[in-house]
């Protein structure tokens, strides 16, 4: 992107070139880097200050199981049992015991965290209202028999409900034949249950509960974040102008405005601090030294990046936040800080936290809710237009830990649009999977497909870039872009942020085969 490509004049993308320094051709200076960049590094930066905690915990959801099953009596000469292999109190009990040993592989194998309660054996009304009494993010309910009145009561709109059906290799489940005609219809065409629908219900795989355990963790730990707005909130282009609100209102956000006013004597002490200065060199040094890390600006910019991610890092901790954002981070803050947000960011971001430059609040939300769903860093970026099955990425800064556990190598360059500061040129993973999610600018309705990295390419772009060959729709995905930034994670994480976006009331279009989700 350049300088001149918003809608109204000059844009704040945060994007980045690849100028080489004075006295170096272009490819003396690719040579160079290559030559540099080999090798495998795992360690990343460390705070320059003691350690006072890293980045808020996902709380953990917590779920209630619930065997709902019926103990019938034979009577002669009429139908006394429905269907089903739950019949005794000793089917009951074995149910119990296997559906714990089940939820305990789940609990291992979801990555995400989850408190998962005792299994409640319900089998009349009175008991069911017992359990509903009982507060819980979220109810499992093994719909082994029982009547209607009796799921109905353990369904509440105000908390997520889940259930699961056994069909093979069983004991088979009443449920598994009448839950959509009696209880999602109540035995007419038209859907009547508040807090349950088909989407919500798994049969037979344990995994089918991991994934919806997994999307309602991320939107429950999307819901309320606490984020720093470094020079305030906004939203990209004349349609993000209600970003900030929306963010608000649909998001629970809490967004800390941090004004540059408060932020430039802060910054400036830091910078005048010589232990500071000290720290930050050696961190850089120590940076610099490992392998897969390749250098391309001048170490000033980098040394003084630290200092303002220790900064960064601080103002998060007091506002008890785990997330920031950066306005104006193609102006105001290079003028303060003589470096450029590029790498603080990408620190950030590879230990654990939320950093996003731009402060654009159309896709900060898809960044946390696939960040609290995958438990990945993820790269917010600028799309181009696809064509031939590929689509270019790129923005200023990225993560490294893309993994969550391996840094991937670096070239430090300077900032493209001004040629300036330091910023990554992060080499993702060639024939890694990856989630693309495009947020509209009205919180409607997103769409997202699966890609793999199929290049990293050097074009004078923002610094960080990649190919992404797109696993979907192609036309579809040309024809549907809305809003302007997107996000980008390794892994597939499209059916839990469909999931979760259907709960969040928007809508969510799955390009690459997925079913579209009605917000």
């Amino acid at each position: 992107m350049n300088a001149s490509h918003g809608p109204h004049g000059p844009c704040s993308c945060s994007c980045c070139s690849l100028h080489p320094p004075p006295g170096l051709t272009r490819r003396q200076f690719v040579v160079r880097l290559g030559a540099t960049a080999a090798g495998v590094g795992l360690a990343g930066p460390r705070a320059l200050a003691a350690d006072a905690g890293g980045p808020p915990a996902r709380r953990a959801l917590s779920v209630q199981p619930v065997l709902v099953y019926s103990t019938p009596v034979r009577r002669e000469a009429t139908s006394w049992r429905g269907w089903g292999g739950i019949q005794t109190e000793g089917d009951a009990d074995a149910e119990v015991a296997r559906i714990g040993k089940e939820l305990a592989r789940v609990k291992a194998t979801a990555g995400v965290p989850l408190e998962i309660g005792p299994v409640e054996k319900v089998k009349s009304d009175a008991a069911a209202a017992e359990v509903a009494k009982k507060p819980c993010d979220v109810r499992i309910l093994y719909a082994a028999g029982g009547g209607v009145r009796t799921l109905e009561s353990l369904i509440a709109p105000d908390r997520d409900t889940l259930m699961f059906l056994r069909h093979d290799p069983g004991p088979v489940y009443v449920w598994y034949e009448i839950v959509h005609p009696r209880l999602l219809r109540k035995t007419v065409d038209e859907y009547g249950q508040p807090g349950l629908d088909v989407h919500d219900i798994a049969i037979d795989e344990p995994d089918e509960l991991a994934w919806r355990l997994r999307a309602l963790s991320g939107l429950r730990n999307t819901l309320g974040t606490k984020i720093v707005a470094i020079g305030g909130a906004s939203g990209w282009g004349a349609g993000g102008q209600k970003a900030p609100s929306i963010a608000k209102d649909v998001w629970k956000f809490d967004i800390v405005d941090v004004p540059y006013a408060a932020l430039a004597p802060r910054l400036q002490a830091a910078m005048d601090d010589p232990d500071r200065r000290r720290r930050a060199a050696a961190e850089a040094g120590r940076l610099l030294g490992g392998w897969r890390v390749a250098m391309g600006t001048g170490r000033d910019f980098l040394d003084r990046a630290f200092i303002m991610t220790d900064v960064f890092r601080d103002l998060m901790r007091e506002a008890g936040a785990g997330a920031i954002t950066v306005n104006h981070c193609m102006g105001t803050i290079m003028g303060i800080s003589k470096t450029t947000a590029c790498m603080p960011l990408s620190f950030l971001n590879d230990e654990g936290w939320l950093a996003f430059c731009e402060s654009d609040f159309v896709v900060i939300p898809s960044g946390v809710l696939l960040h609290k769903i995958s438990g990945l860093p993820v790269f917010l970026n600028d799309p181009t237009t696809p064509h031939g099955g590929i689509v270019t990425l790129a923005h200023c800064t990225a993560p490294r830990k893309m993994d969550g556990r391996r840094l991937e190598p670096v070239k430090i360059l300077t900032h493209f649009e001004s040629d300036y500061g330091a910023a990554p040129k992060v080499e993702f993973r060639v024939g890694q999977v990856c989630t693309n999610l495009v947020p509209d600018f009205a919180n409607k309705e997103w769409i997202g497909f699966e890609g793999e990295i199929a290049g990293n390419p050097f074009l004078d772009i923002c610094r960080s870039q990649c190919d992404v060959r797109i696993r979907g729709d192609e036309v579809a995905l040309l024809e549907r872009m809305k809003g302007f930034h997107w996000m980008m994670s390794y892994g597939n994480y499209l059916r839990e942020c469909g999931y979760a976006l259907r709960k969040a009331g928007v809508g969510f279009q799955d390009l690459s085969g997925g079913e579209k989700a009605e917000g």
